[in-house]
């Protein structure tokens, strides 16, 4: 079982953001910036790209309504797109807002980020899903 599974389950504690029968959405504990939220299916896959093609499109679909609520919630232009998958052996899509490209550097995490913060921050952005 994945940590992502595991958070899924209500196993570990997460700020989560939304969820439907499928996908499930949350803040990383380890942000490049402020509202960085990953998207994940429910069921365990690796390979992003070995999901079915139906669930490739709803997973896209749900990460769009999470981006919609990011950029509501939050102050920034865009909110980018990516797919790593190394660090988790759980496919995932990481939802980042931006003000400019250097907010996507996955090299300088906010160290240590504050708990109240990012439970106001889930809370904004949660509150603008739909």
């Amino acid at each position: 079982m994945t940590i992502f599974s595991r958070i899924i389950a209500g196993e570990i504690p997460c700020y989560k953001i939304a969820e439907d029968d499928n996908f499930f959405a949350f803040l990383d504990i380890n942000p490049v910036n402020w509202g960085h939220t990953l998207v994940v299916p429910k069921h365990e896959t690796d390979y992003i790209f070995d999901l079915s093609d139906e669930e490739l499109s709803a997973m896209t679909l749900f990460a769009k309504r999470v981006a919609k609520a990011i950029k509501a919630a939050l102050p920034c232009r865009k909110v980018g797109v990516t797919v790593l998958g190394l660090e988790v052996p759980h496919a995932h899509i990481h939802l980042v807002p931006l003000k400019n490209e250097g907010d996507m550097d996955f090299s300088h995490k906010i160290s240590d980020p504050d708990p109240e913060k990012m439970k106001q921050i889930a809370e904004a952005i949660r509150s603008n899903f739909e």
